[in-house]
């Protein structure tokens, strides 16, 4: 599979379109055709998300509001692709190896989940993977993002059968908001949100505060809470992957972060899940853990198999080389609410 460079990639018969997508803040990137010469940019919350050059063959579909400029191409590398205020969400090619990541570990770790709550999520996609698992009965997918989802039911082809499924339930309200009037606890509660840009108020969805007052009371017993974390590449871990990690790590017993390289990001994404249910998340990466995963893919998801994942990913996704496990263990910053509350 092709995938687009930071220098410009040639598209027949398109415009230039930038694309934003991670790529490390620190790293000195010498390339002799480079055409974007534009400066890095972001802060250490930010997710770093550099513009790259390159060509669209046609513009499938638009949309906008007031803040959001939506957009559905159709590229030669990654076919699809999702564009939000100029910024790559998520491409046709590689979009289940994020959402498989984000959904289906959480959901298989734990012995019979029944009721998701999902934060975000607009594109549909993290809901179209949780309703595969048969035992599933309820899921809330709450974001304030109207005009997103109406988008991706009417234009995202993949997603449109889960769009239709009763055991959705739409909820068009702030997170925090909802699960905190909310008289219902889950099995599993997934992140699937902004970067926690340290200026907007996704950061307060990062917070030891809300980890602890919000997410936790909202988990039924044996409950499971996963979000993205952010590149977690040897450049670009410090900083949203490690922070989160630390900062689920003082509020939850349990903590199991884990890695996946998605093309179309050209970096390494991480994920983490939490928990202060004993030996839900310390499996270890053994044959019978092994079998065990395996099992739970066929007797719980339709069709019996997963895209990407099986038993072996889904454990050596945890084992980090050193740097990366150096720059977690050695992670010192976790976000308060008082930080949000002072800018």
């Amino acid at each position: 599979m092709e995938i687009p460079s930071k220098n410009a990639v040639e598209e027949e018969g398109g415009e230039d379109l930038q694309l934003d997508v991670p790529y490390p803040e620190d790293q000195n990137v010498e390339e002799k055709e480079q055409e974007n010469d534009e400066p890095f940019k972001g802060s250490k919350r930010s997710g770093l998300r550099p513009s790259i050059k390159a060509k669209r063959t046609r513009v499938l579909r638009e949309g906008s509001n007031e803040s959001k400029d939506i957009r559905l191409l159709e590229t030669e590398s990654l076919g699809k692709i999702l564009m939000i205020n100029g910024k790559l969400l998520s491409a046709e090619k590689d979009e289940f190896i994020l959402h498989e990541c984000l959904v289906h570990p959480a959901l298989l770790f734990h012995h019979n989940p029944k009721s998701v709550f999902i934060m975000g999520g607009a594109q549909g996609s993290s809901a179209r993977e949780v309703l595969k698992h048969r035992t599933i009965k309820k899921v809330v997918m709450c974001t304030n993002n109207k005009e997103l989802v109406n988008f991706c039911r009417t234009n995202l082809t993949k997603n449109k059968e889960a769009f239709r499924k009763e055991e959705l339930h739409l909820v068009f309200k702030d997170a925090i908001d909802e699960l905190e009037k909310s008289k219902e606890k889950f099995d599993v509660i997934v992140g699937d949100l902004a970067e926690p840009l340290e200026e907007d108020a996704s950061f307060m969805l990062y917070t030891k505060y809300f980890y602890e007052k919000t997410i936790k009371p909202k988990l039924n017993p044996m409950g499971i809470f996963v979000t993205m974390a952010g590149p977690a590449g040897v450049f670009t871990h410090k900083g949203t992957f490690t922070s989160i990690y630390q900062t689920l790590n003082s509020c939850f017993q349990y903590v199991r972060p884990y890695q996946a390289y998605v093309p179309s990001y050209k970096d390494t994404i991480g994920w983490v899940m939490a928990s202060d249910q004993t030996n839900l998340l310390e499996p270890n990466l053994d044959q019978c853990d092994i079998d065990m995963l395996d099992g739970q893919i066929i007797i719980r998801i339709e069709g019996g198999r997963l895209q990407y994942l099986n038993g072996a990913t889904i454990l050596a996704s945890s084992i980090f080389n050193k740097i990366v496990f150096s720059g977690m263990m050695n992670e010192t910053d976790i976000p308060k609410e008082e930080e949000f509350n002072a800018r």
